[in-house]
């Protein structure tokens, strides 16, 4: 088995090293990731500048790019082959509810799913990693892995997991759950009197909906939640058709 393994917080990671060495017991596993932190970078792709990639070790490349520009170029321009797996993370924090639509983890399983590969984005609900945390996060990812490889996964969805820091007491599939964010924008001065803005408060929680990722992760369960890459609301779409400007044909 061939397994791409990339991630948003940068080549020099923790939490990536300790993916690859994972997914190494299932196959060969070859490491594409920015150079830097690329955190929050959603589904960034680099168009209007070239792109390098450095073999910094055998089978490690560190890319001046996002990670769905890593995943691009891995699968196109530096594996010999089509990998069988992408798996993502890492990631140094969750990665639940509205905070997947800015994760540059979850977009990198989420451009692997784009091109027909299966793909599963993992992160860990801790700034830093213990040795347990870490060793229950690989653990677990081992087996889902192999699953994934032999049942496979349906056209167009791929696997968010997040794991809880400390005692982990079991896995449930969720749903994407629903966050709760603080103060959005910090305004402050400079020592020259000057405005700066600091985007991202701090967040404040979560809605507590059984059944959903953030939920499952708050009680110490490891939360899998498959994602689909079509973003219709077909709930919306027959409703949407009765409106007045819509209805038979609409009108212009």
């Amino acid at each position: 088995m061939l397994i791409l393994v990339t991630n948003d917080d940068g080549v020099y990671s923790p939490g990536l090293r300790a993916l690859a060495d994972a997914m190494a017991t299932l196959g060969d596993a070859v490491i594409v990731a920015p150079d830097r932190n690329r955190s929050a970078v959603g589904h960034a792709l680099t168009l209007e500048q070239p792109l390098r990639a450095e073999e910094i070790e055998p089978g490690i490349f560190a890319v001046d790019g996002t990670p769905t520009d890593c995943v691009n170029l891995g699968i196109h321009g530096l594996m010999m082959q089509r990998p069988d797996l992408v798996v993502s993370g890492i990631n140094s924090g969750s990665n639940m509810g509205d905070d997947i639509t800015y994760s540059g983890t979850v977009s990198a399983a989420l451009e692997a799913s784009l091109m027909g590969i299966p793909a599963i984005a993992v992160s860990l609900n801790a700034k830093i990693f213990s040795e347990a945390d870490l060793l229950t996060t690989t653990r677990f990812i081992i087996v889902l892995a192999q699953q994934v490889v032999k049942k496979g996964l349906p056209a167009d969805t791929f696997l968010n997991v997040n794991v809880p820091s400390g005692p982990c007491h079991g896995v449930k599939v969720t749903r994407q759950g629903k966050r709760r964010y603080g103060q959005a924008v910090i305004v402050n001065e400079d020592p020259r009197g000057r405005k700066y803005y600091w985007i991202g408060g701090s967040s404040v929680g979560f809605e507590d909906i059984p059944g959903t990722d953030c939920c499952a992760v708050s009680r110490g369960f490891i939360s899998v939640t498959p994602l689909h890459t079509n973003l219709t609301s077909d709930s919306f779409c027959e409703t949407l058709k009765n409106w007045p400007v819509l209805c038979d044909g609409g009108v212009l």
